[in-house]
C-alpha cells in the first residue's frame, strides 16, 4: 500500500518545481511554434518517464446546488490530484487563458495551477505563469 502524500505548500512548490522541469525539457527539444496537442503528448510523456501520477483531459464537475451540471470542462492535466496544468501555443496568454485555469483550480478545490505557453523563447522566463488560491494559504507549509 502506497503512503498518502502530505499537501503542504512546499510539496506543491517541488511538485511544481519538477511539472515545470519536465515542460522545459519537452519545450527544449520540440522547439516553439507547434500546436498545443503536440505539446500535450510529449509533456505527458515526459511526465510518466519522471513517474509523476496525472490525469489528462479529465472532466472537471460542476455542482450547482447539489445537482451535477453537463457542461463539459476538462483540464489538460491534473498533476498528482493536487495541481491543474493548463497548457497553451500562442502569441500572448491573455485574460481569458488565466481566467480558465482559475476557474479549473476553484472547481476542483485545487490549490495550485500553472499556465504553460510553448510558443515563446524562453519558457521558463516568459512561458510560465502560476497561480495560487486560498486553499493554498490554508496548507501547512512544510
Amino acid at each position: 500500500m502506497e503512503n498518502a502524500k502530505i499537501i503542504s505548500q512546499k510539496y506543491l512548490d517541488e511538485l511544481t518545481y519538477e511539472v515545470l522541469g519536465a515542460a522545459i525539457e519537452v519545450h527544449k527539444t520540440m522547439g516553439r511554434g507547434l500546436l498545443e496537442n503536440i505539446y500535450h503528448h510529449c509533456l505527458i510523456e515526459e511526465l510518466s518517464t519522471r513517474n509523476i501520477r496525472f490525469s489528462t483531459e479529465m472532466n472537471i464537475p460542476v455542482v450547482y446546488k447539489n445537482k451535477s451540471l453537463n457542461i463539459d470542462y476538462k483540464c489538460d492535466l491534473y498533476v498528482e490530484n493536487c495541481l491543474v496544468v493548463e497548457l497553451k501555443s500562442v502569441n500572448e496568454i491573455n485574460a481569458v487563458h488565466k481566467a480558465q485555469l482559475l476557474t479549473y483550480m476553484k472547481l476542483l478545490h485545487s490549490p495550485k495551477g500553472i499556465l504553460i505557453n510553448f510558443n515563446c523563447f524562453n519558457l521558463f522566463k516568459e512561458g510560465q505563469i502560476t497561480f495560487v488560491n486560498e486553499h493554498f494559504k490554508t496548507l501547512p507549509k512544510f
